[in-house]
């Protein structure tokens, strides 16, 4: 093989393999389908001379037809007349009119006859024009799901890589750190000794009002005999000064019961 047969081949295949990378089948496809579009306009235009020169043929034939009738009229009349001169002359016209009328009428079988095949082969480039664009589209939307295909198994192949698997669990570690950590000094500040003593303090406040909730109770007579009793024991374990500070209207509101009932 000479150097440049093996050059040529070198060019064709690189070539051809450039055009393979570049080379969008969708696009391909609709210019296709866009091309056999443009087709039909012309298609029709020469459907419509076709037609037109059959239509132009009959015309003539009609009326050549009429020209036959009109000249044997014609003749009939010089006849009838004695005008044997003008019946040879209308004669002569009427041959040639036959003639006529015989050849428009094979180029008139003709035309009809092209006429028919041209709009025949229209409608087919039509039908087939349809059939082609719907499996056009069909590919299309094969070549476009591929396509896609092929990105998500882009995605998936970086994924097991492990690129993207190693961030993620790296951020996990950190986060859950970061959680731990900040439970941990949660922890620590509940259990220290100044929540402890919040605690307390509000522990004893509470007991404080329930204390002085019982004694405006007292006060108003709103505490019965077994009441008062339980209602001392209360105020006992709250506070041993205050059980000393009330015993004598703890006394008085049990006799006023007494004389009640």
């Amino acid at each position: 093989m000479g150097l440049w047969a093996r050059f040529k081949r070198v060019f064709f295949a690189s070539t051809g393999a450039a055009l393979d990378k570049i080379e969008n089948p969708e696009l391909v496809l609709q210019q296709t389908i866009r091309d056999m579009r443009d087709r039909v306009p012309e298609l029709n235009n020469s459907v419509a001379q076709v037609m037109a020169t059959e239509r132009l043929l009959i015309k003539n034939h009609e009326n050549l037809e009429k020209q036959v009738v009109d000249l044997d009229s014609k003749i009939k009349a010089s006849v009838k007349m004695g005008r044997d001169d003008i019946a040879t002359a209308y004669i002569g016209q009427l041959q040639q009119a036959q003639v006529d009328m015989q050849r428009t009428g094979g180029q008139l079988e003709q035309a009809s006859l092209s006429s028919k095949q041209a709009l025949k082969a229209r409608d087919n480039y039509v039908l087939n024009m349809k059939k082609r664009t719907a499996e056009a589209m069909q590919l299309i939307s094969s070549a476009k799901q591929a396509k896609l295909q092929e990105q998500l198994a882009q995605t998936m192949e970086t994924f097991n890589i492990g690129d993207d698997a190693s961030t993620f669990n790296e951020m996990r570690e950190k986060i859950d750190r970061r959680v731990a950590a900040a439970e941990a000094k949660l922890q620590l500040g509940s259990s220290s000794v100044d929540a402890q003593m919040q605690d307390i303090e509000r522990e004893a406040m509470d007991i404080q009002l329930q204390d002085k909730l019982l004694e405006y109770k007292q006060q108003m007579g709103l505490l019965g005999a077994g009441s008062s009793s339980s209602t001392g024991k209360q105020i006992a374990s709250g506070s041993e000064a205050k059980e000393d500070e009330y015993p004598d209207q703890v006394i008085v509101n049990e006799s006023d019961m007494n004389r009640s009932n």
